[in-house]
Protein backbone atom coordinates (compact mmCIF):
# COMPACT_ATOMS: atom_id res chain seq x y z
CA UNK A 1 0.00 0.00 0.00
CA UNK A 2 2.93 2.33 0.61
CA UNK A 3 4.43 1.49 -2.08
CA UNK A 4 0.94 2.89 -4.33
CA UNK A 5 1.00 5.76 -2.19
CA UNK A 6 4.38 6.62 -3.41
CA UNK A 7 3.98 5.82 -7.01
CA UNK A 8 0.95 8.08 -7.03
CA UNK A 9 2.77 10.95 -5.40
CA UNK A 10 5.81 10.50 -8.13
CA UNK A 11 2.77 10.76 -10.75
CA UNK A 12 1.62 14.00 -9.38
CA UNK A 13 4.81 15.23 -9.29
CA UNK A 14 5.42 14.28 -12.97
CA UNK A 15 2.08 16.50 -13.57
CA UNK A 16 2.94 19.32 -11.64
CA UNK A 17 6.33 19.69 -13.27
CA UNK A 18 4.20 20.00 -16.67
CA UNK A 19 1.89 22.41 -14.82
CA UNK A 20 4.84 24.59 -13.88
CA UNK A 21 6.57 24.76 -16.72
CA UNK A 22 3.39 25.80 -18.76
CA UNK A 23 1.40 27.63 -16.38
CA UNK A 24 -0.98 28.62 -19.57
CA UNK A 25 -2.43 25.42 -18.90
CA UNK A 26 -4.06 27.10 -15.60
CA UNK A 27 -6.39 28.93 -18.23
CA UNK A 28 -8.41 26.00 -19.64
CA UNK A 29 -10.02 25.17 -16.23
CA UNK A 30 -10.29 29.19 -15.37
CA UNK A 31 -12.47 29.46 -18.85
CA UNK A 32 -14.31 26.29 -18.21
CA UNK A 33 -15.25 27.49 -14.87
CA UNK A 34 -16.09 31.34 -15.85
CA UNK A 35 -18.40 29.72 -18.75
CA UNK A 36 -19.75 26.84 -16.68
CA UNK A 37 -20.82 29.81 -14.20
CA UNK A 38 -22.78 31.92 -17.10
CA UNK A 39 -24.46 28.35 -18.54
CA UNK A 40 -26.02 28.00 -14.64
CA UNK A 41 -26.77 32.03 -14.36
CA UNK A 42 -28.53 31.70 -17.75
CA UNK A 43 -30.28 29.11 -16.44
CA UNK A 44 -31.23 29.78 -13.19
CA UNK A 45 -34.47 31.59 -14.16
CA UNK A 46 -36.07 28.56 -16.18
CA UNK A 47 -35.41 26.05 -13.86
CA UNK A 48 -36.43 27.97 -10.92
CA UNK A 49 -39.74 28.88 -12.78
CA UNK A 50 -40.24 25.09 -14.08
CA UNK A 51 -39.44 23.44 -10.44
CA UNK A 52 -41.69 26.26 -8.95
CA UNK A 53 -44.51 25.20 -11.44
CA UNK A 54 -44.39 21.72 -10.82
CA UNK A 55 -44.67 22.52 -7.23
CA UNK A 56 -47.25 24.65 -8.02
CA UNK A 57 -49.12 21.75 -9.92
CA UNK A 58 -48.48 18.82 -7.56
CA UNK A 59 -49.59 20.47 -4.49
CA UNK A 60 -50.36 17.83 -1.61
CA UNK A 61 -49.09 15.15 -4.38
CA UNK A 62 -46.33 12.80 -5.11
CA UNK A 63 -43.69 14.87 -6.54
CA UNK A 64 -42.86 14.09 -10.14
CA UNK A 65 -41.74 16.43 -12.39
CA UNK A 66 -43.35 17.18 -15.54
CA UNK A 67 -41.79 16.57 -19.32
CA UNK A 68 -41.23 20.42 -19.68
CA UNK A 69 -39.03 20.48 -16.31
CA UNK A 70 -37.30 17.51 -17.70
CA UNK A 71 -36.54 19.02 -21.16
CA UNK A 72 -35.19 22.20 -18.84
CA UNK A 73 -32.67 19.86 -17.02
CA UNK A 74 -31.64 18.37 -19.95
CA UNK A 75 -30.93 21.09 -21.83
CA UNK A 76 -28.68 23.03 -18.81
CA UNK A 77 -26.63 19.04 -18.38
CA UNK A 78 -26.27 19.53 -22.47
CA UNK A 79 -24.73 22.88 -22.79
CA UNK A 80 -22.83 22.35 -19.34
CA UNK A 81 -20.93 19.25 -20.35
CA UNK A 82 -20.61 20.64 -23.79
CA UNK A 83 -18.54 23.48 -22.22
CA UNK A 84 -16.74 21.13 -19.63
CA UNK A 85 -15.84 18.78 -22.46
CA UNK A 86 -14.49 21.52 -24.95
CA UNK A 87 -12.27 23.35 -22.58
CA UNK A 88 -10.67 19.78 -21.12
CA UNK A 89 -10.34 18.91 -24.63
CA UNK A 90 -8.36 22.12 -25.63
CA UNK A 91 -6.27 21.06 -22.52
CA UNK A 92 -5.73 17.44 -22.84
CA UNK A 93 -4.47 18.47 -26.56
CA UNK A 94 -1.84 20.79 -25.16
CA UNK A 95 -0.89 18.36 -22.51
CA UNK A 96 -0.43 15.68 -25.27
CA UNK A 97 1.83 18.14 -27.45
CA UNK A 98 4.02 18.53 -24.16
CA UNK A 99 4.24 15.18 -23.96
CA UNK A 100 5.38 14.55 -27.36
CA UNK A 101 8.05 17.10 -27.20
CA UNK A 102 6.16 19.97 -29.39
CA UNK A 103 5.56 23.66 -28.48
CA UNK A 104 2.03 24.50 -27.46
CA UNK A 105 -0.09 27.81 -26.82
CA UNK A 106 -3.75 28.37 -25.53
CA UNK A 107 -4.37 29.09 -28.72
CA UNK A 108 -3.40 25.88 -30.01
CA UNK A 109 -5.78 23.84 -27.44
CA UNK A 110 -9.15 26.27 -28.29
CA UNK A 111 -8.62 25.16 -32.34
CA UNK A 112 -8.12 21.73 -31.37
CA UNK A 113 -11.13 21.68 -29.04
CA UNK A 114 -12.91 23.65 -32.13
CA UNK A 115 -12.23 20.91 -34.71
CA UNK A 116 -13.41 18.76 -32.57
CA UNK A 117 -16.82 20.55 -31.86
CA UNK A 118 -19.13 18.35 -33.64
CA UNK A 119 -17.56 14.65 -31.51
CA UNK A 120 -17.36 17.20 -28.56
CA UNK A 121 -21.12 17.98 -28.73
CA UNK A 122 -22.14 14.43 -29.34
CA UNK A 123 -20.23 13.43 -26.22
CA UNK A 124 -22.46 15.81 -24.44
CA UNK A 125 -25.42 14.75 -25.54
CA UNK A 126 -24.87 11.33 -24.54
CA UNK A 127 -23.03 12.28 -21.06
CA UNK A 128 -26.46 14.26 -20.65
CA UNK A 129 -28.96 11.33 -21.06
CA UNK A 130 -27.04 9.69 -18.82
CA UNK A 131 -26.71 12.23 -16.12
CA UNK A 132 -30.65 13.01 -16.42
CA UNK A 133 -31.52 9.23 -16.26
CA UNK A 134 -29.44 9.05 -12.96
CA UNK A 135 -31.28 11.76 -11.75
CA UNK A 136 -34.55 10.36 -12.88
CA UNK A 137 -33.29 7.00 -10.54
CA UNK A 138 -33.09 9.29 -7.40
CA UNK A 139 -36.52 11.48 -8.21
CA UNK A 140 -38.40 8.00 -8.66
CA UNK A 141 -36.52 5.85 -6.31
CA UNK A 142 -35.55 7.42 -3.47
CA UNK A 143 -32.30 6.53 -1.38
CA UNK A 144 -32.25 3.09 -3.50
CA UNK A 145 -32.15 5.12 -6.34
CA UNK A 146 -29.54 7.23 -5.19
CA UNK A 147 -27.41 4.56 -4.17
CA UNK A 148 -28.17 2.49 -7.43
CA UNK A 149 -27.46 6.01 -9.40
CA UNK A 150 -24.38 6.36 -7.18
CA UNK A 151 -22.84 2.85 -8.30
CA UNK A 152 -23.68 4.01 -11.80
CA UNK A 153 -22.12 7.39 -11.86
CA UNK A 154 -19.17 5.74 -10.60
CA UNK A 155 -18.63 2.45 -13.41
CA UNK A 156 -19.64 5.99 -15.97
CA UNK A 157 -17.15 7.80 -14.79
CA UNK A 158 -14.66 4.87 -14.70
CA UNK A 159 -15.87 3.75 -18.72
CA UNK A 160 -15.09 7.23 -19.82
CA UNK A 161 -12.15 8.20 -18.16
CA UNK A 162 -9.82 8.90 -21.23
CA UNK A 163 -12.74 9.75 -23.27
CA UNK A 164 -11.82 13.59 -23.36
CA UNK A 165 -7.72 12.71 -24.40
CA UNK A 166 -9.06 10.45 -27.31
CA UNK A 167 -11.16 12.95 -28.16
CA UNK A 168 -8.50 15.34 -28.04
CA UNK A 169 -6.01 12.77 -29.90
CA UNK A 170 -8.36 10.92 -32.65
CA UNK A 171 -10.92 12.48 -34.90
CA UNK A 172 -13.85 9.90 -33.92
CA UNK A 173 -17.26 10.24 -33.28
CA UNK A 174 -18.20 10.32 -29.37
CA UNK A 175 -19.33 6.44 -29.41
CA UNK A 176 -16.40 5.57 -30.83
CA UNK A 177 -14.41 7.53 -28.38
CA UNK A 178 -16.50 5.79 -25.20
CA UNK A 179 -15.26 2.24 -26.37
CA UNK A 180 -11.78 3.16 -27.18
CA UNK A 181 -11.99 4.49 -23.52
CA UNK A 182 -13.18 1.46 -22.29
CA UNK A 183 -10.34 -0.88 -24.25
CA UNK A 184 -7.75 1.12 -23.00
CA UNK A 185 -8.81 0.39 -19.21
CA UNK A 186 -9.00 -2.98 -19.76
CA UNK A 187 -6.22 -3.13 -21.51
CA UNK A 188 -3.75 -1.22 -19.37
CA UNK A 189 -4.84 -0.95 -16.17
CA UNK A 190 -8.13 -1.76 -15.37
CA UNK A 191 -9.24 -0.68 -12.10
CA UNK A 192 -6.25 0.79 -10.56
CA UNK A 193 -6.73 3.99 -10.61
CA UNK A 194 -4.26 4.63 -8.10
CA UNK A 195 -2.93 8.06 -9.19
CA UNK A 196 -6.39 9.75 -10.05
CA UNK A 197 -7.77 8.61 -6.29
CA UNK A 198 -4.00 10.08 -5.18
CA UNK A 199 -4.56 13.25 -6.92
CA UNK A 200 -8.11 13.41 -5.14
CA UNK A 201 -6.61 13.05 -1.60
CA UNK A 202 -4.28 15.35 -1.98
CA UNK A 203 -6.31 18.08 -3.38
CA UNK A 204 -9.05 17.02 -0.47
CA UNK A 205 -6.61 17.27 2.31
CA UNK A 206 -5.12 20.65 0.52
CA UNK A 207 -8.43 21.72 0.74
CA UNK A 208 -9.58 20.78 3.98
CA UNK A 209 -6.87 22.69 5.41
CA UNK A 210 -7.47 25.83 3.68
CA UNK A 211 -10.56 25.98 4.72
CA UNK A 212 -9.22 25.64 8.28
CA UNK A 213 -6.80 28.28 7.87
CA UNK A 214 -9.59 30.12 6.04
CA UNK A 215 -11.43 29.50 9.31
CA UNK A 216 -8.70 30.87 11.63
CA UNK A 217 -8.50 34.09 9.81
CA UNK A 218 -12.14 34.65 9.36
CA UNK A 219 -12.08 34.22 12.73
CA UNK A 220 -9.86 36.64 13.71
CA UNK A 221 -11.29 39.32 11.24
CA UNK A 222 -14.35 39.12 13.12
CA UNK A 223 -12.86 39.11 16.57
CA UNK A 224 -10.79 42.58 15.32
CA UNK A 225 -14.21 43.62 14.43
CA UNK A 226 -12.81 45.51 10.84
CA UNK A 227 -14.66 45.18 8.45
CA UNK A 228 -11.69 45.91 5.71
CA UNK A 229 -9.77 42.80 7.98
CA UNK A 230 -13.18 40.43 6.90
CA UNK A 231 -13.18 40.78 3.27
CA UNK A 232 -9.45 40.40 2.78
CA UNK A 233 -9.73 37.18 5.23
CA UNK A 234 -13.12 36.29 2.60
CA UNK A 235 -11.14 37.31 -0.08
CA UNK A 236 -7.98 35.04 0.56
CA UNK A 237 -9.91 32.25 1.20
CA UNK A 238 -11.90 32.47 -2.06
CA UNK A 239 -8.63 33.08 -4.16
CA UNK A 240 -6.78 30.06 -1.96
CA UNK A 241 -9.70 27.94 -2.57
CA UNK A 242 -10.40 28.52 -6.55
CA UNK A 243 -6.28 28.43 -7.20
CA UNK A 244 -6.79 24.60 -5.41
CA UNK A 245 -9.27 24.31 -7.79
CA UNK A 246 -7.94 25.22 -11.25
CA UNK A 247 -4.54 23.66 -10.12
CA UNK A 248 -6.28 19.96 -9.35
CA UNK A 249 -8.27 20.11 -12.58
CA UNK A 250 -5.05 20.80 -14.55
CA UNK A 251 -2.79 17.94 -13.16
CA UNK A 252 -5.87 15.93 -13.57
CA UNK A 253 -5.91 16.79 -17.04
CA UNK A 254 -2.17 16.36 -17.90
CA UNK A 255 -2.58 13.04 -15.99
CA UNK A 256 -4.97 11.47 -17.90
CA UNK A 257 -3.57 12.73 -21.48
CA UNK A 258 -0.25 10.86 -19.72
CA UNK A 259 -2.53 7.55 -19.02
CA UNK A 260 -3.58 7.54 -22.80
CA UNK A 261 -0.35 8.23 -24.36
CA UNK A 262 1.35 5.52 -22.74
CA UNK A 263 -1.90 3.46 -22.80
CA UNK A 264 -2.16 4.25 -26.95
CA UNK A 265 1.46 4.07 -27.36
CA UNK A 266 3.15 2.57 -24.78
CA UNK A 267 4.91 5.85 -23.63
CA UNK A 268 4.91 7.68 -20.99
CA UNK A 269 5.98 10.75 -22.07
CA UNK A 270 8.16 13.78 -21.09
CA UNK A 271 9.06 14.35 -17.64
CA UNK A 272 7.14 10.52 -16.54
CA UNK A 273 8.44 7.19 -15.33
CA UNK A 274 7.50 4.94 -17.91
CA UNK A 275 8.50 2.12 -15.39
CA UNK A 276 6.43 3.77 -12.61
CA UNK A 277 3.17 4.25 -14.96
CA UNK A 278 3.99 0.23 -15.69
CA UNK A 279 4.36 -0.79 -11.60
CA UNK A 280 0.94 1.71 -11.48
CA UNK A 281 -1.23 0.45 -13.66
CA UNK A 282 -0.94 -3.27 -14.63
CA UNK A 283 -2.80 -4.55 -17.27
CA UNK A 284 -5.50 -6.84 -16.40
CA UNK A 285 -5.37 -10.75 -16.80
Amino acid sequence: MAGKFARSWSLMKASAAMLRSDKALLAFPLLSGVCSLVVAASFLVPVALAVLADDAHLAGQAHRWSPVTWLVFFAFYLVQYFVIVFFNTALAGCALRHLRGEPTSLSDGLALARSRWTSILGYALIAATVGLFLRALQERLGLIGRLVAGLLGLAWTVATFLVVPVLASQDIGPVDAVKRSVELLKRTWGENLIGSVGLGAAFGLMTFLAILAGAVLIGGAVALHSLPALVVAVGVVVVALVLLSLVQASLQGIYAAALYRYAEVGQAGAGFDQALLENAFRTKK
